[in-house]
């Protein structure tokens, strides 16, 4: 290993998420593999050895040692809201005033403030968590609906998925945004996602239990720069227009037009984030016949135009540079 590399220290316990220690540590090997010599990462625990998840899954982690850590990043899971052994928090504490930044995942948050390290820090979790991470430490400035918060060197996250939102933030701010972007595209993950964590992916509530919408819906994700009417799509489900209408809305609770705008706007939208082609150029590429449409979609679906999501996703690149 380098001497420039970044320990980066996962800190899990007993109970804890595996995504919340998996996702984050994938974009890390990421990283490591991206430009060799980054980051040395190591899983710990209070006492080292095996540690079982909140799932049927175990991780052999290593002991904590007291030695300076670029990164420590405590990891949650849907039992770590305290109490805590005061080992672990004095440990926490004093990892902390050595590390160049110190983060959490999720309920990770609980074991922070635990350790005094987000007094007078604006600070996330889980959204299910928030308000008891508020009421149970007074001192932390608690936002509920955001995915990942930098304050100074302190960062914390919501739950789950949003740890690899942070973890991708962190690799910006130590080795670039090319980078980060390359292990986003690489993870097929949004390199930054706009708005806060209670929003969600239409791509999953089109889920239908029908084969046969389910196949309608591949075919237009894989064409959405081609017309597609519902003529169309109805030869696709081998099914009259009339049945397949009727079939489509039982199965999505949505028009067939209306699936295909939202799934054209999802595919737009982190390519507008990446803010490397015109509004125009992004409309066309997704099917939508000009960046005015593309528009109106984007309002109506997201609640806000591309500019505004372009603006938000560079104003966030910015405060990492």
């Amino acid at each position: 290993m380098l001497p420039m590399a970044r320990h980066v220290g996962f800190l899990v316990s007993t109970g804890f998420n595996l995504l919340d220690l998996s996702g984050p540590l994938e974009v890390f090997q990421w990283a490591e593999q991206h430009n060799p010599g980054t980051y040395q990462l190591t899983v710990m625990s209070m006492n080292g050895g095996v540690v079982a998840s909140a799932g049927p899954l175990t991780v052999s982690t290593a002991p904590l040692v007291l030695t300076p850590l670029d990164t420590l990043l405590v990891v949650g899971g849907n039992i770590l809201t305290g109490p805590f052994s005061p080992d672990m928090i004095d440990f926490v504490r004093q990892a902390s005033a050595l590390a160049r930044r110190t983060t959490s995942i999720c309920t990770g948050a609980f074991i922070l403030a635990a350790a005094g390290v987000l007094d007078g820090v604006t600070a996330t979790t889980h959204w299910m968590h928030a308000a008891k991470l508020q009421a149970t430490h007074p001192s932390v400035r608690v936002e509920a609906d955001r995915i990942f918060i930098k304050d100074a060197n302190i960062w914390t996250s919501a739950g789950i998925t949003a740890g690899i939102d942070m973890a991708l933030a962190l690799v910006q701010e130590d080795v670039g945004r090319d980078a980060s972007l390359a292990i986003a595209r690489m993870l097929v993950v949004y390199h930054r996602r706009a708005g806060g964590q209670q929003q969600h992916s239409s791509r999953l509530d089109l889920d239908p239990g029908s084969d046969r919408i389910r196949l309608v819906l591949a075919y237009a994700r894989t064409h959405l720069r081609d017309p597609l009417p519902v003529e169309r799509l109805a030869q696709v489900a081998n099914l009259s227009v009339r049945q397949f209408g009727r079939a489509f809305q039982a199965m999505t609770g949505v028009t067939p037009a209306k699936a295909i705008e939202r799934l054209r706007a999802e595919a737009a939208r982190p390519r507008i984030e990446e803010g490397q082609e015109s509004l125009e150029k992004v409309a066309h590429s997704v099917g939508f016949s000009d960046a005015s449409r593309m528009r109106q979609s984007f309002i109506r679906i997201f609640g806000q135009p591309p500019q505004a999501i372009r603006r938000i996703s560079r104003s966030s690149d910015n405060t990492l540079r």
